[in-house]
């Protein structure tokens, strides 16, 4: 080490500089009593506060993980990743300490290339501040105002602009005694010494500490040589994009106070957000929100249950997948997500362009849960009044559930969408559980062939509740072939027992069901297989052998008659496997067939009753009174049918 920092200017740097606002600009901190003061550990993930500062000794420590601790300057050196003097160095830039360091014979030891960094930051947005208001400028303050945003506005962010000549800013930051090499390593300069921003518009990005660390910049000139329209500081030792949020030196105290944080989408719609008074929106710099960010936010928040995350997205397409992939950090957070979505699409700029400072507040107060968001966008390319759209609708939600890595509440989140489905909670929580279990299983690399979702997720359609296949469509594969193995339904699946044992009486006992099998439907059986069999039944029983249509007998050779109604092999294969096992009594009557297929529409009629219910609660009785009343009424009437259904399944006729 070339040079030694006065004794006396590092014990002034820690009197003066206190520990409890140097810690606050990282963490939110309350009061523990007996003088300490308590928040989230910054160093680790953790939901109950561990960290402790006691500002009368200028010490903090973790009491969770982390078991470390120290002054304010260990705190700035670890937080930072800086070294003792440049620790030393940026808190006496911030309390305002000129530092002596003694040569020790040899040359001045710098302050450390981190705190020069920060110093040119610094100078450059200043200089591009400055430049705003010069006549090269024109383009770039009318850009501005298109948008709303005066000269005090632009002020208030530091909005600047970058010249078109290329070299200015180098030059300006040389003759202030900075080395080129420096600049690059900073990302203010490219290589060979020209600017890195030329001709646009320039929001400076500050961490924290409400230091200077990179820049954004957007596009205004139609000869400008980069297409993108935003451009941001590359990766520096200052500037991680993952590590930053525009807005947040001016949005934390208000983050901390009211325990809520607006995420918005670009630097106009943090202008926007702030200048309307939603005092806490940030944005994210130069890519999308992830779990950095999340936990930056959630320190700031600190251990508050009743804290909100509102995100806001642009209602379309690229909107939606923003919000997907939002939901996948949920569990980061211990606060609730919501989401904000403008029916109209504009973002919060043009919203408070076009329709003044209250609609951004009104915007940010119409959020939602962000899982009934994602939910309503999957569920709502369905018709959930049709049971093919309702399981179609369940597969594709359930991996979404599946995907909360907060179980505590994948509980809450499959009632939810049972209820929107009208579907038994129980069904819901088994497919969940499926595509968990098979996501767990999963190989690193995905399988060859078949259908993929957005998740890359194979469909497995067939594997759990397929769609029985047509006679053009059925595979050729024989009885017993992993395909049919697939197919089949679990005779052990006591969920499906009433379906089972109803389809072993079509197949044996026939002659029992007089007019009751021709009152069945397909609809009566949720599983594709047992469904199957009942239309080859009707199909059997519409044809009668036709070497004796008069015959006494229509059921002779009725189990092979059933198989063969239609050419699906697995159908054949379940047909022989229902007629050889053994049914539930050993003296079926007539009676018993009355009690088992009253018992499976009494299912039937339930499922409707449920489907009817969720229906119901997505009509407005305010808005659509006429719907409403009819719904009502078929609920009704569908409650009495159930009623008559339970007692002729216990009377048996």
């Amino acid at each position: 080490m070339a040079g030694r920092i006065n004794e006396e200017d590092i014990a002034a740097v820690r009197e003066r500089a206190k520990i409890e606002d140097v810690v606050g600009s990282y963490v939110m901190l309350r009061n523990a009593g007996g003088g300490s003061m308590k928040g989230l550990c910054p160093f680790h993930d953790e939901s109950t506060p561990s960290f402790n500062v006691t500002p009368a000794r200028g010490l903090w420590y973790c009491f969770g993980a982390c078991s470390e601790g120290g002054d304010v300057i260990s705190f700035l050196q670890k937080i930072e990743n800086l070294t003792f003097a440049e620790a030393v160095q940026k808190l006496a830039d911030r309390v305002g300490i000129q530092l002596r360091i003694s040569d020790d014979g040899g040359p001045r030891m710098p302050a450390g290339l981190r705190v020069r960094l920060m110093e040119a930051h610094k100078a450059a947005a200043e200089f591009f501040a400055e430049q705003l208001s010069t006549p090269d400028a024109l383009t770039a303050r009318r850009f501005l105002a298109e948008r709303g945003f005066d000269r005090a506005a632009a002020e208030e962010f530091g909005v600047g602009y970058a010249p078109r000549g290329g070299r200015q800013l180098g030059q300006h930051l040389k003759g202030r005694g900075f080395a080129e090499e420096e600049l690059i390593t900073g990302g203010l300069l490219r290589q060979r010494g020209y600017d890195f921003f030329s001709g646009r518009l320039l929001w400076p990005i500050r961490d924290a500490g409400k230091s200077v660390v990179g820049f954004g910049a957007r596009r205004i000139f139609d000869e400008d040589r980069l297409p993108a329209k935003y451009i941001n500081t590359p990766e520096t030792p200052l500037y991680k994009k993952s590590h930053v949020l525009y807005g947040l030196d001016l949005a934390r105290p208000e983050i901390g106070k009211r325990a809520q944080a607006v995420v918005v989408e670009g630097y106009t719609d943090v202008m926007a957000a702030h200048l309307s008074g939603v005092k806490t929106a940030v944005a994210s710099c130069g890519t999308a929100f992830g779990n950095d960010h999340a936990r930056i936010l959630q320190r700031l928040m600190g251990d508050q249950g009743n804290g909100e995350v509102i995100f806001t997205f642009d209602g379309d397409a690229a909107g939606q997948n923003a919000a997907l992939k939002v939901f996948s950090l949920d569990s980061a957070f211990i606060t609730q997500t919501y989401v904000a979505i403008e029916p109209t699409g504009l973002d919060p700029c043009d919203l408070r362009l076009q329709h003044g400072d209250a609609a951004v507040r009104e915007l940010v107060g119409r959020r939602m849960p962000l899982y009934r968001f994602v939910m309503d966008n999957v569920l709502s390319k369905y018709d959930l009044d049709r049971a093919d759209a309702r399981v179609d609708a369940l597969r594709e939600a359930a991996p979404l559930v599946a995907s909360v890595r907060d179980r505590g509440k994948v509980s809450e989140y499959i009632r939810e969408l049972a209820k929107w489905l009208g579907m038994d909670p129980e069904e819901v929580r088994h497919e969940v559980n499926r595509v968990a279990s098979r996501a767990s299983r999963r190989p690193a690399q995905p399988e060859q062939g078949g259908h993929r979702d957005q998740r890359g997720h194979r469909d497995q359609a067939q594997s759990q509740r397929p769609e029985a296949p047509t006679a053009a469509a059925s595979s050729p594969s024989t009885p017993g072939t992993a395909a049919a193995a697939d197919i089949l339904p679990d005779p052990h699946d006591r969920s499906l027992g009433t379906e089972r044992e109803t389809a072993k009486l079509i197949i044996q006992v026939p002659q029992l069901f007089g007019d009751e099998l021709s009152r069945l439907t397909s609809d009566d059986f949720t599983h594709p297989a047992y469904a199957a069999v009942l239309r080859h039944a009707h199909k059997a029983a519409a044809n009668p052998p036709a070497s004796n249509p008069s015959a006494p007998d229509p059921f002779s050779d009725w189990p092979r008659r059933v198989a063969t109604a239609e050419d699906n092999p697995w159908v054949n294969s379940l047909v022989i496997a229902l007629a050889v096992e053994p049914l539930l009594t050993a003296a079926p009557t007539h009676g018993y067939v009355i009690a088992y297929t009253s018992k499976l529409r009494v299912n039937t009629v339930s499922r409707q009753i449920g489907r009817i219910k969720s229906r119901l609660q997505r009509t407005n009785p305010v808005q659509d009174p006429t719907t409403y009343n009819k719904t009502f009424s078929e609920l009704v009437m569908l409650e009495a049918q159930r009623k008559q259904l339970q007692i002729r399944s216990l009377s048996g006729g």
